[in-house]
């Protein structure tokens, strides 16, 4: 069956922004839990919404803390991040926009979508200088849906935007396990994992995607 969408995830899929908002999420988290490692972060964390991110980095590591400071974390981090991309550099993921062209050339939607907020994630886009219509069609971020990652929310709000009706014709592509979960969730056909981000190659096995690729680009030998 022909795809007619690929859906990215941003950062460490797609855009490479040195891990700022990860590094950004933990040094407002270990204010208040010193102990918690960036890894951790990492492993509980990449993927989601970031108030989420928190909460659940929090469980994962046993720390019980009260809603009060969850916030209070969460409004650090806002502010500690709108500091830290005043000087960010931010580039795309190896041949990533080659591959946005090649798939736009076949007639494939290309979809961003993201566990950031709608600011947060156009700020990036700006900073990269893509612009929707030429590098990808659409963007949906979690501040766009009811229900952020695992949940197909997202997927399924992209697959409504653009009039596609069967997920058998959509594809996710994610740096971390919950982007793999949130495609399988959604019925998507293939849900890929890519090494350049968040997890290792054995952390993506642990959520079973179809394949895991080393070079974004290798997306293309599935089509062809």
């Amino acid at each position: 069956m022909q795809i007619s969408m690929v859906v990215f995830d941003m950062a460490g899929t797609t855009v490479d922004e040195g891990n700022v908002v990860y590094h950004t999420l933990h040094k407002a988290i270990e204010k208040f839990c010193p102990t918690i490692s960036f890894e951790e972060v990492l492993l509980w964390g990449a993927g989601k919404e970031k108030l989420q991110a928190i909460r659940e980095t929090l469980i994962g590591t046993n720390n019980e803390i009260s809603e009060e400071h969850i916030q209070l974390i969460f409004q650090d981090f806002l502010q500690l991040l709108d500091m830290a991309y005043q000087n960010l550099l931010v580039i795309p993921t190896k041949n990533s926009e080659q591959l946005f062209k090649d798939l736009k050339a076949l007639n494939i939607h290309v979809v961003l979508n993201t566990g950031y907020n709608r600011a947060t994630a156009t700020s990036l886009i700006n900073k990269i200088n893509w612009k929707e219509g030429i590098h990808y069609d659409l963007l949906v971020t979690a501040s766009d849906v009811k229900n952020t990652r695992p949940a197909p929310d997202m997927i399924l709000y992209a697959m409504q935007q653009l009039n596609i009706q069967d997920a058998n014709r959509v594809i996710k592509v994610g740096d971390s396990t919950i982007d793999i979960e949130e495609g399988i969730n959604a019925g998507c056909k293939y849900n890929i994992g890519v090494t350049t981000g968040a997890h290792s190659k054995g952390q993506l096995l642990t959520a079973n995607p179809n394949f895991i690729f080393d070079n974004i680009y290798d997306l293309m030998t599935i089509l062809q």
